[in-house]
């Protein structure tokens, strides 16, 4: 057998392997703890997040008042544009491995490549049984100076903190340490 069949083959295993942590990352949990002030009372500030938090779609899931704590629960779906693509990186990289065995063990006929049907809908399925699940979004107030605003530490999934300072920021006149819009992805 040629050299550069085996050379193949081990490059599309490992194409293989790749695939396999961009499912994993596609379905980390990004769960983020951010610090935000406002000058508004802690009262206002929490009013105004629980209501927002409501129409978005989350649901109160109790608290502690001795820790001044509120926590919500929403389920976050998988998305289906990535689903797809992820589908049609499986199949390829499936119909991909068929080929480069059938190039190496012709006795299996064109077998190999009904890893294609079989790659394409397991990929798709791995990211949408592990991107849907329930997140959690914690609001703890930290300080409460009756004169000069609160602070609030959030603790919840990074989207979902970019999109309370984007549409309540101005509104709340919420600020924080604006790391959310600097770090990686």
């Amino acid at each position: 057998m040629q050299s550069f069949f085996y050379s193949t083959l081990l490059l599309t295993v490992l194409l293989a392997i790749g695939l396999g942590f961009f499912l994993r990352a596609a379905s980390k949990d990004r769960t983020t703890i951010v610090d935000i002030f406002s000058p508004l009372t802690s009262l206002e500030v929490l009013d105004g997040i629980s209501n927002w938090l409501e129409q978005r779609g989350w649901n109160r899931d109790g608290g502690d008042a001795e820790k001044q704590i509120l926590k919500f629960q929403g389920n976050v779906a998988a998305s289906k544009t990535l689903a797809l693509f992820l589908s049609i990186l499986g199949g390829l990289g499936s119909s991909c491995l068929g080929l480069v065995l059938r190039q190496i063990y012709p006795q299996l006929n064109w077998w190999p490549l009904l890893l294609a049907i079989i790659g394409g809908p397991i990929a798709g399925l791995i990211y949408t049984k592990r991107a849907n699940r329930i997140e959690s979004l914690e609001l703890r107030l930290v300080d409460s100076v009756n004169i000069h605003g609160c602070q609030l530490r959030v603790k919840a999934h990074r989207d979902e903190l970019i999109a309370l300072e984007l549409d309540l920021g101005k509104k709340l006149n919420l600020s924080s340490d604006g790391s959310l819009f600097s770090t990686p992805i």
